[in-house]
């Protein structure tokens, strides 16, 4: 099983992350945007579009709400502005979620329906917060793909050096690690 810190770190390099690409992605017109690359979501735009969304089901799925309404037929936020307004909205909300998880949440079961496969399904919550931060760092991983692909170096993605995982800032139990420098 994970442990609260996992949850918390994760959180936190998500929003890293996130608000890094972001950035990143405001020097990228919008045709580059926009443009289909060949990824499984098409565009930088359609790959992270789908991050949000999926980072926002999953957290309705963990907080016991309904999960949001897509404003587009091909996209969820289909303007970038209101996609980049969300997204950060979203990576507040995940870490004060992740402030407020507890060892006793994350072994207890999580019960939940799929709008794709109307199925049923419970799986221990720690399983289910691991996909939940997978899922985000593999869609980003196809995201820095395709902003090389318009010109734009994402910089480092490694989460050793998320900032703040080493130093105490985090108040996480990897700041406890003596590091090798």
């Amino acid at each position: 099983m994970i442990s609260v810190d996992y949850v918390r770190t994760m959180a936190a390099y998500g929003d890293w992350m996130n608000s890094r690409m972001v950035a990143a992605c405001a020097s990228i017109p919008a045709a580059d945007r926009s443009r289909d690359l060949g990824a499984f979501f098409k565009s930088l735009h359609g790959t992270l579009d789908h991050i949000l969304w999926a980072d926002l089901i999953w957290l309705c799925r963990f907080e016991g709400e309904a999960p949001p309404i897509a404003k587009g037929a091909d996209l969820f936020r289909p303007d970038w502005d209101e996609l980049v307004a969300d997204r950060a909205a979203a990576d507040a909300r995940i870490l004060a979620w992740a402030a407020g998880v507890t060892p006793e949440w994350l072994s207890s079961p999580l019960t939940y329906v799929t709008k794709f496969n109307p199925h049923r399904w419970t799986l221990p919550a720690w399983l289910s917060v691991t996909h939940f931060f997978n899922h985000g760092t593999h869609h980003r991983g196809q995201a820095t793909t395709l902003m090389m692909q318009v010109g734009v170096d994402p910089g480092v993605t490694d989460l050793p050096v998320l900032p703040g995982l080493f130093d105490g800032a985090l108040g996480l139990a990897a700041s406890k690690i003596p590091v090798a420098t």
